[in-house]
């Protein structure tokens, strides 16, 4: 093994770099006072439930961006919303880097291959940890929805699908496992259960009669925030974005694009036999966690750990030598999505293409067309027989 795929492996140094990075980008904007926005957007959904004040619509005494998060996020921002805002947004960064972290742990795969997951995400987790956002959580938790329909755990499967929806609306692809879990009414009690829960919860920091306000409330917000993220820059890094941008075709509907990538994405379903194959599974993961992403016109940059960790698990999956085709679209991804928004990266190229025209998405969506094409076509035939085996 060459010193250099000794590194790549190297739990160490992949962990601290996968922590460390996100940790001193927080760390600086603590230490420089410059506590990124999105940070008191969380806290005063937080501070405005308890005071049963609205959580939507402009708050610039607080905060100069807007909330677009459900109230069942308020209770779990509440241990880090009670702190000194130095120490809590710390904490609320590191937090969503652990349950990543713990995610791609319980990924059954080689541990190597978690190693080299990380090491994919961890520049693009520092991109998240520097806008203090919640992504590295929603993909997490949609990571372990997975992980725990395939440990036939489907009640916690259940909770980290329905956390991640009351959160942030992403979690609902969670959904997309169904077909692999074991007991499919104990899943579907299990979602109606946790859904109760969480609509039930925030009524004890405030009132039923605002949580319900607020529920309300909160449709006509995702509304306005889908047909405002059109025409707003650094939104919409998405399919229909670059579509939009790239042709000058701000007209185009979002169901245009929308459709088809769902009957692509559904194609997963059609390979009934393969339903037990891990590797097939994985490809459904991974297509599944930059679905969610390259399709969404509330997609911007740091939003991207998502897909990254999809394109991650998609490159340590295919389980065989790498084609020249595999290699380049993932220096591809490297480059345009992962290293686009770093002061590395040309600039002339970011400001003049990559941001205007949404490039950040092309790799993501190239790659997420080479996995459903392995959908359709990959032989899995051995890996079935192996797992008849070990199933006898």
């Amino acid at each position: 093994m060459s010193k250099l795929a000794k590194l790549l492996i190297n739990k160490p140094l992949v962990y601290t770099l996968y922590f460390g990075l996100s940790f001193f980008a927080v760390a600086k904007s603590v230490i420089l006072s410059h506590i990124h926005n999105n940070y008191f957007v969380y806290k005063y959904n937080f501070i405005n439930v308890i005071h049963q004040h609205t959580v939507f619509g402009p708050q610039p005494e607080h905060f100069t961006d807007l909330n677009h998060y459900g109230p069942a996020f308020a209770i779990l921002m509440a241990p880090f919303a009670l702190l000194p805002d130095g120490l809590g947004v710390i904490l609320w960064v590191m937090f969503n880097a652990l349950v990543l972290f713990k995610a791609v742990q319980l990924l059954p795969i080689k541990d190597t291959h978690k190693t080299i997951i990380l090491l994919v995400c961890a520049h693009e987790l520092m991109t998240s940890a520097s806008n203090v956002e919640i992504n590295p959580l929603i993909g997490g938790l949609i990571i372990l929805s997975f992980v725990f329909i395939r440990d036939k755990k489907d009640f916690w499967a259940a909770l980290m699908i329905i956390i991640g929806t009351f959160i942030k609306l992403y979690g609902i692809v969670g959904l997309a496992f169904f077909f692999l879990s074991k007991d499919k009414l104990k899943f579907i009690l299990g979602l109606v259960f946790w859904s109760v829960i969480l609509f039930v919860l925030p009524m004890f920091i405030s009132s039923p009669a605002y949580i319900i306000q607020t529920y309300h409330d909160w449709y006509g917000d995702l509304v306005a925030k889908n047909l405002s993220n059109m025409g707003f820059t650094l939104q919409d890094v998405s399919v229909m974005g670059m579509i939009r941008n790239i042709f000058n075709y701000h007209q185009l509907s979002n169901i245009v694009v929308l459709v088809p990538g769902l009957l692509l994405f559904g194609l997963w379903y059609l390979r009934i036999k393969y339903y037990e194959v891990l590797p097939y599974q994985l490809l459904l993961l991974a297509s599944t966690l930059i679905f969610v992403i390259i399709f969404s016109s509330s997609s911007e940059s740091p939003t991207y750990i998502i897909a990254v960790a999809g394109l991650a698990i998609w490159y340590m999956n295919l389980n065989r030598p790498f084609t020249t085709l595999e290699v380049s679209l993932f220096i591809f991804a490297f480059l345009f999505t992962i290293m686009s928004p770093s002061d590395l990266f040309p600039q002339y190229i970011k400001f003049h293409l990559v941001v205007p025209y949404k490039l950040k998405a092309l790799p993501c969506f190239l790659i997420w067309l080479k996995i459903t094409y392995e959908i359709c076509t990959r032989n899995f035939d051995r890996d079935l027989a192996v797992n008849k085996e070990i199933s006898a």
